[in-house]
């Protein structure tokens, strides 16, 4: 009875998560922004040609807008795709099918960490209605899916201090997490590292299957080492790392010259590695703070609801009790789960970017919510008021946070989304051949995806397009032409609405542009609104 009861819980839980991050997911988020069309495109593109928008046949990265996507993501986009079309399901059934699944691994996860189903279904639950997670897998992004590879990358991992040969095993999702995003390529080094010294001990016992597992993963690496060879494997790195900041060496700089100390002292005590040390454990701390983690959580808009924070606010005191009892009872894998969190948020640390982010340190909502589980079994154990209490104050926390989420969060912040990007081209689409030309701003950026991604324009003319037109700003790829398209900045001098006009004589020009874009008295066609009635685009013709 009791296997029968914990197993039709867990049924229900896992129905929830999904059901959470399915429900009106093509609705919300109000829009897919520009990397989940790009993400899609690049998916459609391979399926209907073998090769991305570039041309290039079955790309270990894809070169997107020149910041070199990893693959994995998009590879497995293919199938939600193939089967629903290139459309909003098409592109976020993906996340929510592995995000779903991650919530399951966590249950088999956390159970076999502490030899106990109910931590185990009580970390899934957490997972699956936490703010973080959920909001992370119903929108396409990669930082999500590592996150599933490494979960069960990491269940493998501990099945195979009973059974060595599991680590076998485990050594292809944890290098398939290489492959998703760039935060996993450093996470899952440094912590596959870790993890081998502290159990160095048991792992060493089974010598042949530890170094066939090294050979196997050194193997699974030979296309990112490639890569690296190549030389393109910086552009990512230079577009958000701290020392590529333009602003690095003014900063250290301007301290220098405010130091009153004779010379050579404000070198040594101001210079790249001092600076860079104080910026990084700035960024790395500030992912510690009650702020961040309970009341407020991360400003970059598209990955966190506002004023929310990255767990519910309930649940500081349950990790602080489980990470008091996990380490006062020397727990057999509190290491593991304790340097997964450190070690989450160095790879953001070295960015210089939107500190403290949720996206790049979705890893560490694992290892929380198994903590905040631990700590919500000692305290409620044999406890039912307490229980009951407990399971009162998180309905009313997770009724706040959806009413937020469905009714509040998609009104105020769907510019951050490119809402109305999707409404420009559908009207586009359906007066397409009216026009000799059709000039589409970038200012709210990458005009040229979405344009090809809603008209469901085909892969392989693209590609060979005579009119495509490519340009590069600071390691970042435009399109400014492709067929009968022109994507300018509508408020640049020389690309403006008369300028544009001025140099196409008799033909008939459709222009998409931002409110302030065109002369006053321009006979506006269309205008649709962000989804709080603020304009974003106004379509005119000439």
């Amino acid at each position: 009875m009791k296997k029968y009861f914990l197993s039709t819980i867990i049924f229900f839980v896992i129905f929830l998560a999904f059901w959470l991050r399915f429900y009106k997911i093509t609705q919300n988020p109000p829009s897919l922004n520009w990397d989940e069309v790009s993400i899609g495109y690049n998916a459609y593109s391979i399926l209907k040609t073998g090769k991305d928008e570039w041309g290039e046949t079955f790309p270990t990265h894809f070169r997107s807008y020149g910041e070199y996507k990893l693959p994995a993501q998009i590879y497995f986009s293919i199938p939600g795709i193939a089967i629903f079309g290139l459309n909003e399901l098409g592109v976020r059934i993906t996340p929510v099918v592995y995000g779903t699944l991650t919530v399951l691994i966590v249950y088999f996860l956390a159970s076999l960490l502490f030899k106990n189903r109910y931590i185990g279904l009580i970390s899934a639950f957490l997972l699956a209605i936490s703010p973080w997670h959920i909001h992370l897998t119903r929108a396409s992004f990669e930082s999500s899916f590592s996150l599933f590879w490494i979960s069960l990358g990491a269940l493998l991992l501990i099945k195979g201090f009973e059974k060595p040969k599991w680590w076998i095993l485990s050594v292809l999702p944890f290098a398939i997490s290489i492959y998703t995003y760039n935060s996993a390529r450093i996470f899952t080094l440094i912590f596959l590292i870790t993890v081998f010294f502290v159990y160095r001990k048991n792992i060493l016992k089974d010598l042949k299957i530890f170094l066939f597992c090294i050979l196997f993963f050194v193997i699974t690496l030979i296309p990112l080492l490639m890569f690296f060879m190549s030389g393109e494997a910086t552009a990512r790195l230079k577009l958000v790392s701290i020392s590529d900041d333009p602003g690095f060496t003014l900063r250290i700089n301007e301290v220098r010259g405010n130091l009153k100390l004779p010379q050579p002292l404000p070198r040594l005590v101001h210079n790249k590695v001092t600076h860079f040390t104080y910026v990084f454990t700035k960024n790395y701390l500030a992912h510690f703070t009650p702020s961040f983690l309970f009341i407020n959580g991360a400003g970059h808009k598209q990955h966190h609801v506002q004023n929310v924070g990255q767990f519910y606010l309930f649940q500081a005191p349950f990790i602080l009790i489980g990470f008091y009892f996990l380490l006062r009872e020397k727990q057999k894998y509190r290491w593991v789960l304790v340097s997964w969190i450190l070690l989450a948020f160095i790879p953001v640390s070295i960015t210089g970017d939107s500190i403290p982010h949720a996206l790049r340190t979705l890893l560490a909502v694992v290892p929380y919510e198994i903590i905040c589980a631990y700590g919500i079994y000692r305290v409620c154990k044999n406890k039912p008021l307490i229980f009951a209490v407990t399971a009162i104050v998180i309905t009313f926390s997770m009724k706040s946070y959806l009413n937020n989420y469905y009714n509040v969060y998609p009104k105020l912040y769907s510019r951050d989304w490119q809402y109305g990007y999707k409404q420009v081209v559908e009207f586009i689409k359906d007066r397409y051949s009216e026009y000799d030309l059709i000039v589409f701003s970038r200012h709210y950026g990458e005009p040229h995806m979405f344009t090809l991604f809603f008209m469901r324009w085909d892969p392989g003319q693209f590609q060979n397009d005579p009119n495509l037109n490519r340009f590069e700003t600071y390691d970042w790829v435009r399109v400014l032409n492709f067929d009968k398209f022109y994507f300018p900045d509508l408020g640049d001098e020389g690309t403006r609405y008369q300028d544009v006009v001025a140099a196409n004589p008799n033909k008939k020009i459709l222009f998409v542009g931002k409110p302030g874009d065109f002369p006053d008295g321009t006979q506006i066609l269309e205008r649709i609104n962000f989804l709080n009635y603020n304009e974003a685009f106004e379509i005119v013709e000439k």
